[in-house]
């Protein structure tokens, strides 16, 4: 079992679209738990509050490379503009006001 909220809590999950289902999935299980917390996090918080546009930009994050952007979230390289979006900064003002992985200060 996973160590994360959503693995335990069915009840949430249970109302969830496929899509949603999925993207929440793909954010919790990267390859480098570094941005399972950074992604996963935001998203066990705000993935019901995202709009059709907003998962488009989640997904299209999702593509990225791990050791891209794990560099490009703690300020190790500069974000390309192609991936810069209003949703990659949502995620990162989100852990800035709620701290790393998104667990409350």
């Amino acid at each position: 079992m996973s160590d994360h909220p959503s693995a335990t809590n069915d009840n949430e999950t249970h109302g969830r679209d496929v899509r949603r289902k999925k993207i929440l999935f793909r954010c919790w299980h990267r390859g480098m738990k570094e941005m399972d917390l950074l992604l996963g996090g935001f998203a066990d918080a705000m993935i019901d509050d995202l709009n059709a546009e907003q998962l488009k930009e989640l997904e299209h994050l999702l593509t990225a490379h791990d050791q891209d952007l794990y560099a490009w979230m703690t300020g190790r390289k500069p974000l390309p503009d192609e991936w810069d979006s209003a949703l990659y900064r949502q995620i990162i003002a989100y852990h800035e006001a709620a701290g790393p992985a998104g667990f409350k200060k």
